[in-house]
């Protein structure tokens, strides 16, 4: 057996470590990233470089779709800044146990996204609801979408 020397040990890990970490880190930034295109022609994607990319100003509205039976439920978002200054959540079920978890979710779902950066929300479990916060979570990231605003330079 060849003996090796501590510093080439240390220097093969760090070598492993930092490739295991740029390739799995690469990876997951793309998928959390989808590219979205504007009126047809602009290409925009949310990336590191949020000066280019940030989120409209403004009230926007989105309904959100969950479960196997698709329920819904939907969404208005006042944001300003890129964070939610106010929400409203509109149950749409008419069984009287769906619409019941949902109000309970629609009363509870302020005081957790109000007052956060639109990125940031992603709803769990809230209010004894465990199907209405995947609503939420599909017309907030519908939402999203609509209020992406990249500003793009334009050559003089």
């Amino acid at each position: 057996m060849i003996p090796l020397s501590k510093s080439f040990i240390v220097t093969v890990a760090a070598v492993s470590v930092s490739t295991v970490m740029t390739s799995s880190g690469t990876t997951d930034m793309a998928a959390e990233r989808p590219t979205i295109t504007l009126n047809g022609s602009v290409n925009c994607s949310r990336s590191a470089t949020s000066k280019d990319c940030t989120y409209e100003d403004g009230e926007y509205t989105a309904t959100g779709q969950y479960g196997s039976l698709p329920s819904s439920i939907t969404v208005t978002v006042t944001l300003v800044d890129d964070v939610i200054t106010a929400v409203k959540v509109t149950p749409h079920a008419t069984n009287p146990t769906s619409l019941d978890l949902q109000r309970r979710f629609a009363d509870a779902v302020p005081a957790v996204v109000v007052g956060k950066r639109i990125d940031e929300v992603k709803v769990d479990r809230l209010a004894g609801s465990s199907g209405t916060p995947d609503g939420f979570n599909d017309a907030i990231r519908k939402i999203k979408e609509q209020a992406l605003l990249c500003n793009q330079s334009s050559p003089k």
